[in-house]
């Protein structure tokens, strides 16, 4: 038998036996898709392909869960038991060293608390296909992102009180570096303040004359241009662009995700922050929890912590099963169970039965906690289960 012969007769196996999967329900689609993928290429018997399907579909089944496991119990000890462990410092970001970001366990703790904002909110950026072999055009599209203030390309403000002016002069060489010229930092102080004073430009020096003669209002207003932004988008203070292989990478000091999708030049499919909220807000309740995924195991896989990714699936499904996201705690999910008991065991343990008692609320104890504060069988395990025996029948048998 020829090779091409042998291969094909090989293929039209490995079809079948792929469609009997497929049928028998043994498997995932995911997963079948992914069997089928890895073994094409491959040179191999029909034995060996065998013995990898019954390999494939053994470690499957091992992995499912049997009904009535405790599994919120097993995610809490597998994701609490490490995290003790890790360390408490702050690492640099993806080895940019003029970036550095929050990580282990206060970033752990960040994520279940569904914080608005994390303490070090950063974004990594990846170009568009034709920019992204670019390090001019990658130095232009960070220019654009990365936000500039007044005092960001400024050598000294001087306020002249016989003019009543307030006298900006520029550094040549910040400007050079940040892309801006005294035009534009004139035209952005004269949006800015409109009706508050007259802006004049010169060669890299910009006047502002006050229509207050209050040195009170000229020293706020002097404080109030310091802050204004020149160009690039709020709260992304510092860009850093790194090779990588498949081209030039953005890392910034600061997260706006709304604004950084219209950035001319971006790749809007490949674009990440760590700031959670700001992904529910503009890409919705999935992404979050995509993103509350990656994140968490980012954050073990930093430390070396061998954590299954279905404990944290389960953490990612309970924070944003609701269709918005919610912290794990007595203002998220620990305090919104339907139990009073379950409630007053987690924290404030007076309010809530001081509470339930007024209200005179009912407990149906279906929950693990009030159960077991009560000395109960829980319902989990056998304890989920209620036989019922029939004495007459089994003694007419």
């Amino acid at each position: 038998m020829s090779k091409s012969t042998s291969r094909d007769a090989l293929a039209k196996y490995m079809e079948k036996r792929i469609a009997k999967i497929r049928e028998e329900r043994r498997l995932p689609p995911k997963v079948i898709e992914e069997l089928e993928s890895k073994v094409k290429d491959l040179e191999i018997s029909k034995k060996e392909f065998d013995e990898i399907c019954n390999i494939i579909i053994e470690s499957y089944e091992h992995s499912l869960v049997e009904p009535g496991e405790a599994v919120g119990t097993v995610a809490a000890q597998s994701i609490g038991e490490p995290g003790t462990q890790m360390t408490l410092r702050t690492f640099h970001y993806a080895g940019v060293a003029e970036l550095s970001v929050t990580q282990g366990l206060p970033r752990l703790i960040e994520i279940v608390d569904a914080r608005n904002n994390p303490s070090t909110p950063t974004m990594t950026i990846h170009l568009a296909d034709e920019y992204a072999q670019d390090r001019t055009e990658a130095r232009r599209i960070a220019r654009n992102i990365e936000m500039v203030l007044v005092e960001s390309v400024a050598s000294n403000f001087s306020i002249d009180l016989i003019r009543q002016a307030i006298d900006i002069r520029l550094d040549k060489d910040l400007m050079e570096d940040k892309g801006v010229t005294t035009e534009d930092v004139a035209s952005a102080i004269q949006e800015k303040i409109k009706g508050k004073g007259e802006v004049e430009a010169d060669e890299y020096l910009v006047s502002i004359y006050s229509m207050s003669e209050d040195l009170t209002d000229l020293q706020r207003l002097n404080e109030k241009i310091r802050e204004i932004r020149v160009k690039g988008i709020d709260d992304v203070n510092h860009v850093v662009i790194r090779k990588e292989s498949d081209g030039y990478v953005l890392y910034t000091e600061g997260s706006n995700l709304q604004d950084a999708l219209e950035v001319e030049g971006v790749n809007p499919h490949k674009i990440f922050t760590n700031n959670l909220m700001e992904i529910y807000e503009i890409l919705g309740i999935e992404a979050t929890r995509n993103a509350i995924i990656n994140e968490a195991m980012s954050v073990l896989n930093e430390q070396g912590m061998d954590v299954d990714v279905r404990h944290i699936i389960l953490v990612a499904d309970m924070m944003t099963a609701d269709g918005a996201i919610r912290q794990i705690g007595r203002h998220g999910i620990s305090g919104s169970k339907n139990s009073a008991l379950a409630r007053a065991a987690f924290e404030v343990t007076i309010k809530h039965l001081l509470g339930a008692g007024i209200a005179g609320t009912r407990d149906p104890l279906r929950g693990i906690t009030e159960n077991v504060i009560l000395g109960q069988l829980i319902p989990l395990g056998t304890g989920s289960i209620d036989l019922l025996m029939n004495p007459q029948a089994v003694t007419k048998q």
